[in-house]
């Protein structure tokens, strides 16, 4: 058997914009075995530190840099802003960054939360956000478009988003919601079940905040349903983590 193809999704929102490099990746195309396979991204999974780094050198040359960040996500709200030169080899605890940098690639790592990628064309800024649950409770999404406006002049109305494969409205199943979701967002419950929408909440979030809703991609990939093209969470436990990526490319590299 030959080796398997990276098989990367992209955003037709960003498509086109020649300075701009991203991309979601399947698991397919890496060298983790079992529970890992194949391109799991995630260190901290339980997979080999070795597979690991071999599936992010693959991901990173499909994204066309040397150079990426890789949060410690903590399901928390803050945002690390990344100033040029400013990579530090310890992961920093946060689960959003944004850079105006480029030949950076901005990593979220998945397996059932979303990731949402943000670019300002007229900026040239982008962002990379993880929200799960918790992420949705706390607004994370909203406290990134505040970031990106205060501290790059960005405008709302000019920011694309797109929301990766995630965990989707047919398995966002919360049975302890009442303790676990506030009131607020109970408005995206089904009638007659706990299951949550936080597809149709990542949208209202970006909208509330200004983005435009025909600025808004949402991939309706629901990772639970499709772990044969995702890790999920949810459905296997003990799995890996895919990449969602963008960067902006170095000054005479298209993406």
């Amino acid at each position: 058997m030959g080796v398997p193809e990276i098989d990367i999704l992209q955003f037709k929102l960003f498509q086109g914009f020649s300075g701009l490099s991203h991309g979601v990746f399947s698991r397919s195309g890496g060298v983790s075995q079992g529970a890992f396979d194949s391109l799991n991204v995630g260190l901290k999974s339980g997979d080999d530190p070795s597979a690991v780094a071999e599936n992010r050198r693959r991901m990173l040359a499909e994204m066309g840099t040397r150079q990426a960040v890789f949060l410690h996500q903590v399901h928390g709200a803050d945002i690390h802003v990344l100033k040029e030169g400013d990579i530090s080899p310890t992961p920093l605890a946060a689960d959003g960054v944004v850079t105006d940098g480029p030949g950076v690639c901005l990593v979220i790592q998945v397996a059932d939360c979303q990731a949402v990628l943000l670019f300002d064309p007229h900026k040239q800024v982008i962002a990379n956000v993880h929200s799960g649950w918790r992420g949705s409770v706390h607004n994370i999404i909203g406290n990134c478009l505040e970031v990106m406006t205060r501290q790059f002049g960005c405008r709302p109305e000019h920011i694309l988003a797109g929301i990766s494969p995630s965990l989707g409205p047919c398995c966002g199943e919360f049975v302890n919601y009442q303790e676990e979701i506030p009131q607020a967002l109970w408005a995206y419950k089904e009638p007659d079940r706990p299951y949550f929408d936080f597809w149709k909440i990542s949208r209202d979030q970006l909208m509330a905040q200004g983005v435009k809703k025909d600025h808004i991609e949402i991939m309706e990939i629901c990772t639970q349903c499709r772990s044969d093209l995702f890790y999920s969470y949810r459905k296997e436990h003990i799995t890996g983590r895919f990449a969602a990526s963008i960067a902006l490319c170095q000054p005479g590299k298209a993406g």
